[in-house]
Formats: structure tokens, sequence, C-alpha cells
């Protein structure tokens, strides 16, 4: 027989009851493990900042701002309000006013001379004097040029500033023809022009039916918000003065006409229609 001694077996046991342990010493202590949940961001607000404003708050305002801004214009879609300067709010004085100011430069003066304290004993303290003045040297005052040039920049900038203000004040415009489908300009204009086709042929021009003139003219009235006229433009003639002037005549004959309806948010609407003067003394709108 061989004295070589045999090797152990592994021990399928022991290295299950060490798992085991491992496992249980897991659970009983409460070790977990988990995902790090993000900070949840603030909520945010847009606010734009306007340099003019005005008493008018709008009914319904589409940004939102520090100040209350009832704008004017042409568009239909609401666009951010934009400047091409930014600052505080205008203040209600423009321009520059002559004021006494303090002089922005101070007067030139030579240094204190240097003096010296001195002492029959030993001292520990030091004696400062309050009289001492640091030396300041002359400077320059500004040109008479450069003194007009900063008051020109300022009258400019109140002079922009004035402009900015007439525009956002500026009335609401709506410009409308044959073509409009919106129901509120497409109804008012139907009355409209009924009415000022039946004016216009209970006073058809005696001249121009007895001469026998006839032709068609582009025109483009304007209507205040209370119905009254705001202008009457010609945008085609005729060729005929005597027709072209009749139109506006008889438009004005026409005049007043209904106030503009409440849902159309404009100040002043814009017709433009082509009117035709027929042989037989008959007025047509087209």
């Amino acid at each position: 027989m061989s004295s070589a001694a045999a090797r152990p077996a592994a021990d399928p046991i022991g290295a299950t009851l060490l798992f085991s342990l491992l496992l249980h010493g897991v659970l009983l202590l409460g070790v977990t493990f988990h995902f790090a949940k993000p900070t949840p961001s603030l909520p945010t607000l847009d606010v734009t900042l306007v340099n003019v404003a005005n008493r008018d708050a709008p009914d319904k305002a589409d940004f939102l701002a520090q100040a209350n801004n009832s704008g004017g214009g042409q568009s239909d879609h609401a666009a951010r309000p934009s400047q091409p300067f930014s600052g505080a709010l205008p203040k209600p004085d423009p321009g520059t006013a002559m004021q006494a100011v303090a002089a922005a430069t101070p007067q030139p003066r030579e240094a204190t001379p240097r003096r010296m304290v001195t002492t029959s004993g030993r001292a520990d303290f030091s004696v400062d004097s309050d009289t001492a003045h640091t030396e300041v040297p002359p400077q320059e005052a500004p040109s008479a040029a450069e003194l007009r040039r900063q008051q020109e920049m300022a009258q400019l900038a109140a002079e922009l500033r004035d402009q900015t203000q007439a525009y956002a004040k500026r009335p609401r415009k709506k410009y409308i023809s044959a073509n409009t489908r919106e129901y509120v300009y497409a109804a008012y204009m139907r009355g409209w022009s009924d009415r000022v086709q039946r004016v216009g042929n209970l006073n058809y021009p005696e001249e121009a039916r007895r001469r026998g003139l006839h032709g068609d003219l582009l025109l483009t009235v304007g209507i205040n918000r209370d119905g009254s006229i705001h202008s009457i433009d010609v945008i085609h003639s005729s060729g005929q003065p005597l027709l072209d002037a009749a139109a506006e005549r008889i438009v004005r004959l026409a005049a007043p006409f209904p106030a503009l309806p409440a849902e159309a948010k404009v100040d002043e609407l814009y017709i433009t229609r082509t009117w035709q003067f027929l042989p037989g003394g008959v007025l047509r709108s087209k």
C-alpha cells in the first residue's frame, strides 16, 4: 500500500452554510439599494418687461408684464413686445432741463507740505494732521462741442421715447375687402355696402347721367368705431374726376354708419370695394 495520505475532499455543506449566513445577515441588517431621486425643479414664470405703459388694460392679455400696455397695430397675430433699447419706464417729463449742478471735476490743488513733530523724550504714539491734503492734478474740462453733443444725444433719446409711446398708442386698424371671410367683418361690410349702394342710386349724379359717363373705381373708406367716417381714399380712379367726386359724396351722404360690432377688437375699420357707375344711371358695388 502507498504511504501517501489521501487529500480531503471539498465540503459542500460548509460552503452552503457560509452563503446562508451571509444572506441572512444582509436581510437582518436591512442593507438595501435604491436610486436617488432628482430634486424637483421650481416652477418658472415668463414676464415681459415693457418700456411703454398706458392706463388702458387689455381685455385679454397675450403676455405678462410689469405694467399695463394696450398696444395697437395691424397684425392679427400676437407678438412679444420688443424695443430697440431696454431700460426703466419713461418719466413723464421728456428731455433735459437746465439745472444748477455741482462741478463734476474737483478744483486742482497742491499737496500739504510734510511736517515733522519732535518730542524731547521717547513716545510710543504718533499724531495725524487733520489739515493735510493730497495733491489733485488739474483735469481738462469738457469742451463746448462735447457738451453740445451730450445735449443732442439726450434730446434724441427723448424723441425716440416719444415716438415709441406714440407707436404703442396708435389705433388698432383692420383692412377688409370683398374677399373677407371673417363673419364679424363680412356681415358688417355687407350691410355697409347695401346702404351706400341704396343711397347712391337715389342720389346718382345728374351730370354723369346727362353726359352718359360710366366707369369703375376702387375706393377705401375708413370707419371709426362709432360709425363716423375717418378717411376716404380713391385707390384706383375711374378716369372721370366727376365720378370719383360723386363716389366720395355718396359715401358721405350715407354716413354716419352703424357702430362697429363689439366682437371687432379694432379702433378703425377700412373697407375697400369697387364701385361701378353703369349706363342707365345705376350704381353697383362689386
